[in-house]
């Protein structure tokens, strides 16, 4: 699989594209914003974007999904996760965008809410869904074991772990989900946070202060 990162928002949030080299089939993960930025970054990779993903419900991951969808070429393009516990901030959209002074975004439905052990694909390839909570009750990552790559959202940083403190969050199923179903996915795995820089599981083990070996 091959990947390409493009911070999208004031928030500079990795919204990241994903696709299968033999087929140029591809998946946008969380398009938060800027979907002109989008669209030329796919055009640029000559990509046909078969699915939306999103890892959770925060306006900078998903702000930009619906309007990205109806801007792609037919047939239409599936919209899929986050897990369904995270219906109630996609639900609150527009409230998000006031709060945050994102441009005017009605709620949004997926057309598929995906949960632990679920599978989407990318053209000939395969994610595996592992649902996450903890930033929010249904964070969801996409992970592609034969290319030791994770997409986590806003679970884990380099250096840092994902904010609790929104409403639904829970710091102790946070620290779960990066320990219990990440870490062991193994060391050599490189991920994609959702803001920053990539980092690798090993690396977060050694230094991370929050949710290191030593801490």
């Amino acid at each position: 699989m091959e990947y390409f990162i493009l911070p999208v928002t004031p928030f500079a949030q990795n919204c990241s594209l994903l696709w299968d080299p033999a087929t140029r089939r591809a998946a946008v993960v969380d398009p938060g914003g800027d979907v002109e930025e989008i669209l030329a970054a796919i055009a640029a990779r000559d990509l046909r974007v078969e699915r939306i993903l999103l890892t959770h419900g925060h306006i900078d991951h998903v702000g930009g999904a619906a309007a990205l969808a109806a801007r792609l070429a037919a047939p239409a393009i599936s919209i899929e996760g986050p897990q369904r516990d995270d219906a109630f901030w996609l639900e609150q959209l527009p409230e998000q965008c006031r709060m945050f002074g994102f441009p005017a975004t009605p709620p949004l439905t997926p057309d598929r809410w995906l949960a632990d052990g679920d599978t989407v694909t990318v053209g000939g390839l395969a994610l595996d869904v592992i649902h996450t909570p903890g930033h929010t009750p249904g964070h969801v990552c996409f992970i592609d074991k034969p290319g030791r790559l994770a997409v986590v959202g806003d679970v884990l940083f380099a250096g840092s772990i994902g904010r609790s403190d929104f409403p639904r969050g829970d710091h102790a199923a946070l620290i779960r989900s990066i320990r219990a179903k990440l870490f062991p996915l193994g060391d050599d795995f490189a991920f994609i946070p959702g803001h920053g820089p990539m980092s690798t599981f090993g690396a977060e083990r050694r230094d991370n202060p929050f949710v290191a070996d030593w801490a």
